[in-house]
């Protein structure tokens, strides 16, 4: 979100941060509301009324920020946020037979898709810097989630890992999944922190 209303010609402070509230409602309430309704990898102990509720009261909140949007700025807004709301469900539930339950998916939905809404709500057009912007939110997206899946997988799929690994030079390195899990982790962190840095920057010397 920050990334893309950096890259707009104009970044309209107001407008990023009704952006940020409504992903905020949309992604991280609604979308993990409905990611742990569907297969609890959260292990939560909420209900599932719990979780419905919570996840339809914050998708109405974004969706009403989002009307806010094309009230006051543009009617333009509407197919974003249509898009949004469908992509939330769709990927968390995994509808369509989970067609967009995909890694590919996964860097459009929450990747490239708030980039671009988030230049488009400054900008209002779509040009160049949009475009790089949200390409390369898209390529940020899919190597982390060519991260965090092997990761998941060993969290929380898998009871032992056997295995040794041969060096050139004769030595054996005992597979274990701290040791496969662990270079994943660190990337992860570091390219989480990196990109909040990056994007704080970036919003910092356009406002």
């Amino acid at each position: 979100m920050a990334l893309g209303a950096a890259a707009a010609p104009v970044l309209y402070g107001g407008r990023l941060l009704a952006a940020l509230a409504a992903f905020f409602l949309g992604v991280g309430v609604c979308a993990h509301a409905l990611d742990e309704l569907h297969g609890r990898p959260l292990r939560t102990q909420l209900s599932d009324f719990a979780l419905i509720a919570l996840a339809a009261v914050s998708l109405a909140g974004a969706v009403a920020i989002g009307v806010v949007g094309m009230v006051t700025v543009s009617p333009s807004i509407a197919v974003f946020v249509a898009a949004g709301a469908f992509i939330v469900v769709a990927y968390n539930l995994e509808l369509f037979g989970g067609r967009f339950h995909s890694d590919v998916w996964f860097a459009l939905a929450w990747g490239a898709f708030p980039a671009i809404t988030s230049y488009w709500a400054n900008a209002l057009t779509l040009r160049f810097p949009g475009v790089a912007v949200t390409v390369g939110c898209f390529a940020l997206s899919l190597a982390q989630r060519r991260l965090s899946t092997p990761v998941r997988e060993l969290r929380r799929r898998t009871l032992h890992v056997r295995g040794v690994q041969t060096l050139a030079d004769g030595s054996e390195v005992e597979l274990t999944a701290e040791r496969l899990a662990g270079p994943l982790d660190a990337a992860l962190r570091a390219l989480a922190l990196g990109i909040v840095l990056i994007a704080a920057a970036a919003v910092w010397t356009r406002l």
